[in-house]
């Protein structure tokens, strides 16, 4: 039997681990804060940002803390024609997990959602994105912080503005000014729509 993209592949998390990671929460040192952001422009785009949430949020060393408003965007760097349009939307996370642990577990959630990379810019099920990892600036290929096109993509910059008003694109300075730069054209806030913060 075939898995769809709204029975995902991620394995459940034992109940004693995510015993351990509740805990971990006030007893681990130093947990780092993340911000991740999620894409979907084809399935049921709304049911598969909800699974991509509540796969990283059974991750251990992983707790999601903010789930912002959805956005519906035109596709970034193609016809906007050529494609369907985006649900967008914006996660912060804590976690003990390094940024290489951190991307593991980004790409096999988008592997669960059966994310396919045939081509750049490419219609995807889902899009799983480390935006920043605490304040860790760093060009490696691999994995480069913060994310290279955060400060140009209003996807990011306004769904991430709504749940941290303050927040700052390390290298860049503040969403709230980066947003403003960038402008609003092309993305639309769906307030007839809702993620969920895992319980």
């Amino acid at each position: 039997m075939n898995p769809t993209p709204s029975d995902p592949t991620v394995q459940p998390v034992p109940a004693a681990v995510t015993a351990q990671v509740d805990a971990a929460d006030s007893t681990l040192s130093n947990p780092r804060r993340a911000v991740i952001a999620l894409g979907a422009n084809l399935g049921n785009r709304l049911e598969t940002l909800q699974g991509a949430i509540d796969a990283l949020e059974d991750t251990p060393g992983v707790r999601v803390k903010a789930v912002s408003p959805v956005y519906e965007t035109e596709p970034w760097g193609v016809d906007p024609a050529s494609q369907p349009s985006y649900f967008n939307a914006v996660i912060v996370v804590k976690t003990t997990l390094p940024p290489a642990s951190l991307l593991e577990r980004a790409h096999a959630v988008e592997e669960a959602f059966h994310r396919v990379r045939d081509e750049r810019w490419g219609a995807r099920t889902i899009d799983v994105d480390i935006i920043s990892y605490a304040d860790v600036v760093s060009d490696d290929p691999v994995l480069t912080l913060p994310h290279p096109r955060a400060h140009q993509r209003a996807f990011v910059l306004a769904p991430w503005h709504d749940v941290d008003p303050e927040a700052q694109l390390p290298g860049a300075g503040p969403v709230a000014d980066l947003l403003t730069t960038v402008g609003r054209e092309g993305i639309a806030p769906r307030g007839d729509l809702e993620l969920r913060l895992p319980e």
